[in-house]
């Protein structure tokens, strides 16, 4: 997570996002920066509102704009699921070796997920919260130039992205079986994604 305080804007780190090119980009230019631990650094909506806003909110009476970036819902499922195929995570609970595509698919969609399999939402990550904390801006993880833009214009700097934390290359495809099985049982997903512009 990045906090812009001059700005008022907190950029939250939604996991499998690309999320830590943007943290090593624009670290030296943010007010505060979460990077450990992973519950902190990938705070949700939620986690922001309960612990970090009242924060600003006491002690600066400031309040944040919440920007998030979401990716397509299968692409994103396809990123853990070769994520957890890299070499260190052989023998790991969470490891996806020897597991299909469509095997680690169904797994996420079960009530009870095996650990593989237990990657989160990220319509639950972004959701809106009671007292009206929520997403101020939604951007596209496949739409780079807009979401670059939109940094560079509000923190008033030039971004020079790397790539890092980069799943291992690999085909991604679900069956049209599990596909439509995914789209119906996580429906606010694609909902959701489908309402970014």
């Amino acid at each position: 997570m990045l906090v812009f305080f001059k700005e008022r804007l907190a950029f939250l780190s939604v996991p499998k996002t690309g999320s830590t090119a943007y943290e090593t980009a624009l670290a030296p230019r943010a007010d505060l920066v979460l990077r450990e631990p992973p519950p902190l650094k990938h705070a949700p909506v939620f986690r922001y509102n309960r612990f970090i806003r009242p924060m600003f909110l006491r002690v600066c009476d400031a309040e944040m704009e919440l920007m998030a970036v979401m990716r397509e819902p299968i692409s994103w499922l396809g990123s853990w699921w070769r994520y957890r195929q890299r070499p260190f995570m052989r023998g790991r609970s969470n490891a996806t070796h020897g597991i299909s595509f469509d095997d680690f698919v169904l797994a996420y969609m079960k009530g009870k997920k095996p650990g593989f399999a237990d990657v989160g939402s990220q319509a639950n990550f972004m959701a809106p919260q009671p007292n009206g904390c929520r997403i101020t801006h939604y951007f596209r993880y496949e739409d780079q130039p807009r979401l670059q833009q939109f940094l560079e214009e509000r923190l008033e700097t030039r971004l020079d992205l790397g790539r890092e934390n980069v799943s291992p290359r690999m085909d991604v495809r679900l069956s049209e079986d599990v596909e439509m099985r995914l789209r119906r049982k996580c429906a606010e997903e694609f909902a959701l994604y489908d309402s970014i512009a």
